[in-house]
């Protein structure tokens, strides 16, 4: 739609001239104090009731030792300090300025529509955004709760009425993205029932406040068709924001519309969108909790106001959650960052790190089965407010993570009890974010060794202009420097990769695992080549086999991307020795090729080489080791684990001696259809054995 129809649709209206009364299909309701008496004696329940804050506190306690806790960020916050996409602290002032980014100067204007601001003129319009997604709310909640100190009841209010006197209606970059209207209504509802009970919860602020969430719910449902015609999180977000308003203010005049019309949003996208296997069409774990989070709420609220959805949709939300279970490393409670990581943390209901995913884990497991899938800790904070005391005591029933496959989302694991392999590999339904088919994360004693970059920002100066998407920065191999598609715009590759599991397999004695695939993205150059990935689970240790082929000369470059940790690089052995808190752990590489150079990078000042983005508008170094060579074909090889093996390699096998282990991976030389290895034999401490086929 074109800026002039929106500015027509949406028109710049002042507060004024929309009252509450205005929205309200009960005119005695637009009087204050009446409005104030109805929210407090007959709205519809939330996820928790004032009256239960006795009931609560005696858990905090618990959850608030050695860590930072909600008191702390509630306090950081009135100093003016503002805790960013869940990591970095800025200066941002109390209350902060809505227009500004703290870390780089830029301002968005605050003066025209919204339609007229670009996403990519003020800078990283996120950072912008990140205030005005108001999640310092739950901070200030869980303060209140903890303490009932009603300083942290005025803050929200005053930043609430900050926020209302410096974005007037439809001005303003704030006003530009429905999915970040919908994020502040969640906010804007967490705190107005959270805080129904302070002193500084006034009639007039309250109805103040319903009044922009009613203009709030306008302003999404006017422009609601941009965000479904994107297939992504934009559409559920939206969808929540109608249904959430439509639910808890019925005294809205359109309350049920958008109630119905946010239903049958949250139904169509659950079906379209989570795939059979768990996966989320985003490709992207963050954008996965993001979305669970959403569901996570909706459900909720609709078993509380007797208002359900359908089972389908639950059920489809449960593979979803059982889906980020099965990639998840036991120790740490992280995930694999695969995909964008854009600094999401919707629901920061507990003490646990934004990297953690045990919190949203869990909830979706209690949702779903009544009990939980983790033992006592920090996590079950998120239990507590959106299921109340009973979840927290709920049952424990553990449940063990095997080798794991997701075919329509393209992600598989390999696992050790003390390791683990997750491999990216599939063809695309939606959107790809990344160029990172038959990348490979490897977890050990919950050290992510080898690791995805993230994302960093969407738009910086360079070199960090979304540098980390590329092929270049995977755990991958690269051709002639080429990305596996083509970037045609800053969130949009073509043509989209297609990617083949060949095998999935482990020994009978589970001593072995067996995973390989291949991608095409390669095959649209001028002389196509086709890379292949084979990785190999021997006991603790990693095998990964890369072979590329082409009929004509290339640049090969075989690259790994691994966590910061003191290293040392043994030239003569092709190793680097890195000294994790877990111990020490080894990555050594080779090629087929006669002539192959080495390099290892940490930090490289001029390029995004050597970095990594754990968190967004955050980096901090790694170590890029990578593998170059010329050759029309090649085969590289690479062995990580624990201690330092010799590596003997020869046309038809690879041979991988431990102290008191031996394994050999007899290979093949077929270039399409049959599997690079034909079999692995473990002997020595331990005898196994797996037929490759």
């Amino acid at each position: 739609m074109r800026t002039g129809a929106l500015r027509r649709r949406m028109p710049a209206i002042g507060w004024d001239e929309q009252p509450l009364s205005s929205f309200l299909s009960d005119a005695a309701l637009a009087d204050a104090q009446s409005y104030l008496d109805y929210r407090r004696l007959q709205a519809p329940a939330f996820l928790f009731a004032p009256s239960s804050r006795a009931d609560y506190q005696s858990f905090f306690a618990a959850w608030d030792e050695n860590t930072t806790t909600p008191v702390m960020l509630a306090d950081e916050l009135n100093e003016g300090r503002l805790r960013y996409f869940g990591h970095t602290a800025a200066q941002a002032g109390f209350p902060p300025d809505w227009h500004a980014n703290p870390f780089t100067g830029e301002r968005a204007p605050s003066d025209i529509h919204w339609s007229e601001i670009s996403d990519f003129d003020s800078g990283d319009i996120k950072i912008i955004w990140e205030p005005s997604r108001f999640g310092f709310t739950y901070s200030l909640v869980r303060s209140y709760w903890r303490t009932g100190d009603v300083r942290y009841a005025e803050m929200f209010w005053q930043l609430v009425e900050d926020w209302r006197q410096h974005n007037p209606p439809q001005l303003g970059p704030n006003w530009k993205c429905g999915q970040e209207i919908s994020f502040r209504v969640m906010a804007w509802c967490f705190g107005l029932y959270g805080f129904l009970d302070a002193q500084a919860t006034t009639a007039q602020r309250v109805a103040s406040l319903a009044q922009m969430i009613a203009v709030s719910g306008a302003r999404i449902e006017a422009n609601l068709n941009y965000a479904l015609s994107q297939h992504n999180n934009h559409g559920i977000s939206e969808g929540l924001g109608l249904w959430t308003i439509g639910s808890l203010f019925p005294e809205l005049r359109v309350a049920e519309q958008w109630r119905e019309t946010g239903r049958q949003v949250l139904e169509d996208l659950g079906r379209e969108l989570i795939y059979d296997d768990g996966a989320f069409s985003q490709h992207s774990a963050n954008y996965q909790r993001l979305m669970l989070h959403d569901y996570l709420w909706v459900l909720r609220l609709g078993e509380i106001s007797s208002q359900p959805f359908s089972s389908e949709l639950r059920e489809r939300v449960s593979r979803s959650g059982e889906f980020l279970y099965q990639i998840q490393d036991k120790a740490s409670g992280r995930v694999p960052y695969y995909g964008h990581n854009d600094g999401a943390l919707v629901l920061p209901l507990s003490n646990c790190d934004y990297q953690d995913f045990r919190p949203v884990v869990q909830a979706m497991h209690y949702l779903t089965t009544g009990k939980r899938c983790y033992s006592s800790g920090d996590w079950d904070e998120d239990l507590l407010w959106l299921f109340g005391p009973d979840a927290v005591t709920a049952p424990v029933v553990t449940r063990e993570r095997a080798d794991f496959g997701a075919e329509q989302g393209g992600c598989y694991t390999l696992r050790s009890e003390e390791t683990f392999a997750f491999a990216r590999c599939g063809s695309f339904r939606h959107r790809p974010g990344q160029a990172d088919q038959l990348h490979v994360d490897l977890w050990w004693r919950g050290q992510n060794i080898a690791l995805d970059a993230g994302t960093f920002s969407y738009n910086a100066p360079a070199p960090w202009d979304d540098p980390l998407a590329h092929t270049a920065y995977h755990n991958a191999v690269t051709v002639d420097g080429c990305d596996q598609m083509e970037r045609v715009g800053r969130f949009l590759w073509l043509p989209w990769t297609r990617g083949r599991v060949q095998s999935h397999k482990r020994s009978r004695g589970g001593h072995l695992g067996y995973w390989e695939g291949e991608q095409d993205g390669y095959e649209r150059l001028n002389a196509p080549a086709l890379h292949r990935r084979a990785i190999m689970r021997i006991g603790d240790h990693w095998l990964v086999l890369d072979r590329v082929t082409s009929a004509a000369e290339h640049e090969y470059r075989l690259h790994w991307l691994l966590m910061d940790a003191p290293h040392q690089w043994d030239q003569s052995e092709s190793r680097v020795k890195l000294t994790t808190p877990a111990g020490f752990y080894y990555v050594q590489a080779g090629s087929s090729a006669s002539a192959s150079e080495f390099s290892i990078v940490r930090a490289d000042e001029s390029s995004a080489r050597g970095w990594r983005a754990p968190y967004y508008n955050y980096r901090e170094p790694a170590l890029s080791l990578d593998l170059m060579t010329r050759a029309s074909s090649v085969r590289f090889w690479t062995v990580l684990g624990p201690e330092p093996c010799v590596v003997t390699a020869s046309a038809d096998a690879l041979e991988l001696r431990g102290e008191q282990w031996l394994a050999n991976a007899s290979l093949t030389m077929d270039d399409r259809g049959g599997s690079l290895v034909s079999s692995i034999r473990l002997s020595g401490a331990v005898e196994d054995r797996l037929e490759i086929g």
